[in-house]
């Protein structure tokens, strides 16, 4: 539907990719990936024809229709957020727009026969196109987005910036496009917003590139992941773990090659050093020395990812009370937040603070370090607590025209220029970017910049709020290690499912107006409680079994003889039957793996015809068919034999 060839990206002397080659599958879910500044956002914009490339060619199945999340916030501000998800699809909008128009005009207008028949004609466009079911379908994804439900028929300006993008995603969605293109999606979406999207994207029929540093939902949502470093754009099928896992193998085998051919060289040198002085060993250095000539080594890139070196010291610990909340109760309007919260936290604990938009998790913060006032209850700090903050929205903390090292100076009162420079250069600032302005600074690098003022301010409690939002992978996976290392106190709210497995020894989880407070892991939680802020429940056949197990309906307890071996002879046929559909399975999953994986080969469209690309794809969609069609009898048939095996027993 799509195909990248031999595409480049420069900037002046800068190259960001060159020779990218892609053919973009119908259905193909992918994930685009690679470090900040590798050329992720500027490839969507080459791909939704926003930017032209440098070189090579972009080709468009005749009306693609391709859907962009638009980065004019402040366009709709006149209009409701109803109205500007069903401007998603342009022809009924215009369709219903004037039809509104004509509706309101007087019934004694000269032009009122000739609206009479224009309405006619318009009620049958609208008809054909949904339109009168489209009040509902928007709604459905402002809702499913997190977009309240009273504020659907407000003016966008109203709306705070977050909720302004979800109502633009949910204009995209309602498009029903051939192609989404979505650059970060999940920034500006709660826990619950991004769990429905998840799901959506999951069953969604049309082809998307998603670029997120979310691990999670990129394993969620993803069935190939295209990885942009070394300047070069490379597939590789399968979710991000397996990216992970083949890249590291790829990166492996490549420096093995390279030390071999460098053994080998020295080792022929060696020769040729020894030997070319003898007369009878002449003729045998003199031909290592042209097969020396001829070897060459594998050509070497560097890696565009870069991993910050995070490192959180308190400057003396705290008391073993960190930190005492005593029926902390906090509302807006009449909305209650928090209502008579209470609990202690320890030193040395890290405490995830989880649950959905509006529960109060950031007002709970902003109670703690003082910045909001409670309505009732309050908050004591113990023995020689020192707190450092990370703001979800850095332009709280950072802005203006002072240079990140100024910033930094003012923010930490450090004036010694090479402990400044040390923490810069440890978060990826160092060199020029030191000088850059804090308002030209990045997500990412104003994210880093932030954290390199709470190393040097050496707090010993730390309030960390979403402090992953613009981190790349590398970033967040150096963050969490040096929390995890650190020795003072956590209390941090996240919605990356892997930050929080990985970091919470406690979870405190809110729900407006109320709390629970679980001593253990993430996962500890859910294991008891069952309830996941930050993931949607997995599909396929392991969350299926589960679905199965829960609505297996009793068997009678009594049976005869005669009985139970009937039902005996039913379920060894019924096993049989789930054991054919899991082979059927297995195989299926293995023959689409197979097709991927030669669609990711390098240089495959490039020696394959047409004909032929389009043969594979039309097997692909076959057997996507064939293994929805095996997995929805392999469900029948593992209800029934669950059913079953209760009344089967002796």
């Amino acid at each position: 539907m799509l195909t990248l060839t031999d595409i480049g990206v420069r900037f002046g002397g800068q190259v960001l990719y060159q020779a990218v080659n892609w053919q973009v599958h119908p259905r193909g879910h992918y994930g685009l990936v690679g470090a900040n500044g590798s050329g992720k956002s500027t490839l969507l914009r080459v791909l939704a024809d926003e930017l032209a490339p440098t070189s090579g060619t972009v080709t468009r199945l005749a009306g693609l229709r391709l859907g962009t999340l638009g980065q004019d916030h402040f366009r709709f501000d006149e209009h409701t957020p109803l109205d500007v998800v069903r401007m998603g699809q342009p022809r009924l909008w215009a369709a219903l727009d004037e039809q509104r128009r004509l509706l309101a005009t007087p019934a004694d207008s000269p032009t009122h026969a000739r609206d009479g028949e224009r309405l006619a004609e318009l009620e049958a466009e609208i008809a054909a196109a949904g339109g009168y079911q489209s009040a509902a379908t928007a709604a459905t994804l402002l809702v499913g987005l997190g977009v309240p439900l009273e504020r659907h028929e407000r003016p966008m300006r109203e709306l705070s910036g977050g909720l302004r993008l979800r109502a633009l995603l949910a204009q995209v969605l309602f498009a029903e496009p051939d192609l989404l293109l979505l650059d970060e999606p999940t920034n500006h979406l709660d826990i619950t917003s991004i769990r429905w999207l998840e799901q959506y994207l999951r069953d969604c029929r049309a082809a998307f590139i998603v670029v997120s540093h979310d691990r999670h939902f990129l394993n969620a949502v993803c069935d190939t992941i295209a990885d942009l470093d070394y300047q070069e754009l490379r597939l590789y099928t399968g979710d991000y773990d397996a990216f992970e896992r083949a890249k590291a193998l790829a990166v492996t085998q490549r420096d093995a090659e390279i030390a071999r051919t460098e053994q080998r060289i020295e080792e022929l040198q060696q020769f040729i050093d020894r030997f070319r002085a003898k007369a009878t060993k002449a003729r045998q250095a003199s031909a290592r020395k042209k097969q020396v000539e001829k070897m060459t080594l594998p050509e070497v890139r560097r890696s565009s990812r870069r991993t910050p070196a995070f490192r959180f010291e308190p400057a003396r610990p705290s008391g073993r009370t960190v930190l005492r909340v005593a029926a902390v109760s906090k509302r807006y309007d009449a909305q209650p937040v928090l209502r008579g919260l209470s609990f202690e936290v320890e030193r040395g604990e890290k405490l995830a603070i989880v649950g959905p938009n509006g529960a109060g998790k950031s007002t709970l913060l902003g109670v703690i370090r003082g910045a909001t006032a409670p309505d009732g209850g309050g908050v004591s700090l113990g023995h020689e607590v020192r707190v450092g903050y990370f703001a979800q929205d850095h332009h709280e903390s950072i802005g203006g025209e002072q240079t990140a090292m100024e910033w930094l100076t003012a923010a930490t009162g450090t004036a010694h220029v090479p402990t400044l420079r040390g923490a810069l250069g440890a978060v990826l600032l160092g060199g020029d970017d030191a000088l850059k302005r804090t308002a030209d600074l990045s997500g990412g690098e104003a994210a880093r910049l932030l954290l390199a003022a709470l190393m040097l301010q050496q707090p010993n409690l730390l309030l960390l709020d979403e402090p992953t939002n613009h981190l790349d992978l590398e970033g967040r996976e150096a963050l969490m290690r040096a929390l995890q290392a650190y020795t003072g106190t956590v209390l941090f709210v996240s919605h990356d499912r892997h930050f929080v497995s990985h970091l919470a020894t406690r979870v405190l989880a809110l729900t407006p107006g109320d709390a629970e407070d679980f001593a253990g892991t993430y996962e500890e939680y859910l294991a008891r409680e069952g309830q996941d802020y930050l993931v949607a429940p997995r599909t396929g056949m392991k969350a299926a079994a589960g679905a199965i197990a829960s609505v297996a309906a009793p068997m009678p307890a009594s049976l005869t003889y005669a009985e139970r071996k009937e039902r005996r002879r039913e379920l060894i046929a019924l096993r049989r039957t789930v054991e054919r559909l899991e082979a059927e399975v297995q195989t299926t999953e293995q023959a689409l793996a197979d097709i991927e994986r030669a669609f990711a080969a390098p240089g495959y469209y490039q020696r394959t015809s047409r004909t032929q690309i389009a043969g594979a794809v039309q097997q692909q969609e076959a057997l996507r068919r064939t293994l929805s069609s095996s997995i929805a009898a392999w469900e029948q048939a593992a209800a029934e034999l669950e059913a079953a095996e209760p009344a089967a027993a002796p």
